[in-house]
């Protein structure tokens, strides 16, 4: 199995508590009349899909990290990479979590607005003669390089919602 397919693995028993997060925040209460005149209780508020992108760190990232991001910017094999796809305008959302000590479940989350990422992004390059903003950085393992992007760096609204305090102590 190559490290792609195990970090999946590895990142996959998230998803459920992923999940569980999302519904919490993405679906919303309907208002009484739409409960009362159209048989909702809860309510989307977009018809098209919602594309959000999952990453998860372990947990020896977060003490160090716990206030950044990282996305994937360069593979040797010239693979397409999520700076690219995000750049060109797929995914609505990062998730961007990081395990606690067993592994086993969040310990803090952030869920960041890539359309207002993207724009911060451009408007950077574009004041600062081409340079991309973040830190490129190569991964231990040498199969890739990635920018770590502070979230107070980024503009107020690049984080959508995040773990309080108070469920990180739950979790």
């Amino acid at each position: 199995m190559n490290g792609w397919q195990e970090d999946k693995r590895w990142s996959d028993r998230f998803l459920p508590e992923i999940k569980r997060i999302l519904g919490e925040h993405l679906i919303g209460e309907a208002p009484l009349e739409e409960d009362q005149e159209r048989n909702t209780d809860l309510i989307v508020l977009r018809m098209e899909p919602l594309r959000i992108g999952c990453r998860v760190r372990r947990n020896e990232y977060l003490a160090r990290y716990g206030d950044e991001f990282t996305v994937r910017a360069n593979r040797p094999s010239g693979q397409k990479t999520e700076l690219t796809k995000i750049i060109e305008g797929w995914g609505d959302f990062l998730f961007y979590g990081i395990a606690d000590a067993t592994n086993q479940h969040l310990a803090k989350w952030t869920l960041i607005d890539l359309k207002a990422f993207r724009l911060w992004f451009a408007r950077h390059m574009a004041s600062h003669a081409g340079e991309m903003p973040g830190q490129q950085l190569a991964n231990g393992d040498g199969s890739s390089l990635f920018r770590a992007f502070r979230m107070a760096d980024g503009p107020s609204n690049l984080v959508y919602c995040q773990s309080t305090a108070q469920e990180q102590i739950a979790a």
